[in-house]
């Protein structure tokens, strides 16, 4: 793991564990009724995008269908690449 956290660095590690903890909260709210589990699968299918071929291949055909999304998450990773930038 400390070899992992050398070559990749934290926030790596931190992104990869958060998209598969959304995956598995979005797969438990697809039978469970309080979850949105669509909405888990998407939000841990763009976190997992850079990393898992199969996402990202569903994120660029998602980019291409709806450009409003496209545009939408730029605006978000600008704003929060801000954030980081500023407190870190």
């Amino acid at each position: 793991m400390w070899r992992y956290l050398e070559q990749y660095g934290l926030a790596h590690l931190v992104r990869v564990a958060a998209g598969w903890a959304f995956i598995v909260l979005g797969l438990a709210g697809l039978v469970l009724p309080v979850l949105q589990g669509i909405l888990f699968l998407a939000i841990g299918a763009l976190l997992l995008a850079p990393y898992v071929p199969f996402f990202r291949r569903i994120k660029v055909l998602l980019y291409r269908r709806f450009p409003r999304i496209r545009r939408s998450a730029e605006r978000i990773r600008t704003r929060t690449r801000a954030l980081l930038h500023r407190h870190g």
